[in-house]
């Protein structure tokens, strides 16, 4: 698997994992989730223009199998979506996009990655918290994440128990963000 930024041209290719990655959510009794749109392609664009915009690969033919979009957001990058097609699932490449991130955000002087997700989902909240990241309290979120938090209520998401999580990325030695230590 190598991690790079998303090519111009392979932006529908990664609503298709969006989709494919979304399926699941069906099997949760979250029929809404696993129907949702896929980030459209001009929204894409503007993550892969800014350079936040990360694909895994396969190495055999450069395809995605996995991708991660981010921003910064007050003092961290903001993991907006991360999402692995079925068929990559289980191989560490959810863990090696978000080293990925971890380390941009390093190199930008952020102080930490930030997502939002689902509290009882599987591959969601309990997978972030075995990588790292810790639930934040209502007291620790900053502006950026409120502001977030309620766009996604207004989505409906909220339907759902949503948590706000938080994992540190150290500055010099140590292990990379996101991996276990």
């Amino acid at each position: 698997m190598r991690i790079r930024p998303a090519a111009p041209g392979e932006l529908p290719a990664l609503q298709d994992i969006e989709r494919a990655a979304g399926a699941p959510f069906r099997d949760l009794a979250m029929p809404d989730i696993a129907d949702d749109d896929p980030p459209a392609l001009d929204v894409l664009e503007r993550y892969r223009r800014a350079g936040h915009c990360w694909v895994a690969a396969e190495t055999h033919d450069d395809r995605p199998v996995a991708y991660l979009i981010a921003e910064p957001v007050d003092d961290a990058l903001h993991v907006e979506q991360v999402s692995v097609h079925p068929r990559a699932a289980r191989r560490g490449v959810g863990r090696a996009l978000l080293a990925h991130a971890a380390d941009h955000a390093r190199e930008q002087g952020l102080t930490a990655l930030t997502l939002t997700t689902f509290a009882d989902v599987p591959w969601n909240a309990p997978y972030y918290a075995r990588l790292g990241f810790r639930t934040l309290t209502e007291p620790e979120l900053t502006p950026g994440l409120r502001r977030i938090r309620a766009e996604e209520a207004a989505h409906g998401l909220d339907r759902w128990p949503r948590v706000c999580m938080r994992a540190g990325v150290p500055r010099i030695g140590g292990t990379r963000a996101g991996a276990p230590g």
